[in-house]
């Protein structure tokens, strides 16, 4: 009869265990309150930095410095979508964290950003722990975003990216009159990019940007996701002169 290997003899094969993993719990470092924006957290979640407005993840920032997981979010695919100058200058309308800012340096390492952002308590914040310290020139415009386009625009500014983040969940018809402030602000061979929710029906306002863009496009970030870009490239300047 063979012998039979026990726990106890040199024979019998060692238990194997899954490794277990470890989740970290989220980790708030910042609670604060804006009068414009409200209840704001700065929350960690492992590797990953979140900046939360009234429970929305506004900012995503890598504390491990791997923006590579950023590639399916829309911040990454505004840039993917539309061509973009060698170092080209850019306007961006709503800061957040900053996300867009770190990635334009790293896929298009512009010569000049522009931030336009109402509230002084998002800037101080996305100052604070999102890294805006470590990037190159950047010109924060803290005022109203109506009354700020109008001012740029009035100075002849241009910009060969423009970034719309704040119209978001705006209707339509209260969307589209700002949208169509920023058609000057846009070079001959630059691009506007709108992010909308994709409930909020973006295709009325890109076949009303057809008429001052030759080039208009829904960009659709993610299968499941909420987000659609609407990518809107070389202005007819004719007709954005007199819009």
């Amino acid at each position: 009869m063979s012998a039979v290997a026990t726990p106890e003899s040199p024979a019998a094969p060692a238990a194997k265990r899954a490794p277990l993993r470890v989740i970290k719990r989220p980790r708030i470092v910042y609670r604060g309150w804006s009068r414009l924006s409200g209840r704001i957290r700065v929350v960690d979640r492992g590797s990953e930095r979140q900046l939360m407005v009234h429970g929305e993840i506004l900012s995503v920032y890598p504390l491990d410095g791997n923006w590579t997981r950023v590639r399916r979010e829309y911040w990454w695919k505004a840039l993917a979508f539309v061509h973009l100058p060698r170092r080209p200058s850019a306007l961006l309308i709503g800061l957040g964290g900053g996300t867009q800012i770190h990635l334009l340096h790293r896929l298009a390492a512009p010569r000049q950003i522009t931030v336009i952002e109402r509230d002084p308590v998002i800037v101080r914040v996305a100052g604070d722990w999102f890294g805006l310290d470590r990037v190159g020139k950047l010109e924060i415009v803290c005022a109203d975003a109506e009354g700020a386009i109008t001012g740029l625009a009035r100075a002849g500014r241009q910009f060969d990216f423009v970034m719309e983040d704040v119209t978001y969940a705006d209707e339509p018809d209260v969307a589209l009159p700002r949208l169509l402030a920023m058609v000057p602000l846009v070079t001959p061979r630059g691009s506007l990019v709108i992010n909308r929710h994709r409930r909020g029906d973006p295709r009325p306002l890109a076949r009303t940007l057809r008429l001052y863009f030759a080039d208009v496009r829904l960009r659709r970030v993610k299968r499941t996701g909420e987000n659609t870009l609407i990518c809107c490239s070389r202005p007819l300047l004719n007709r954005a002169a007199g819009a």
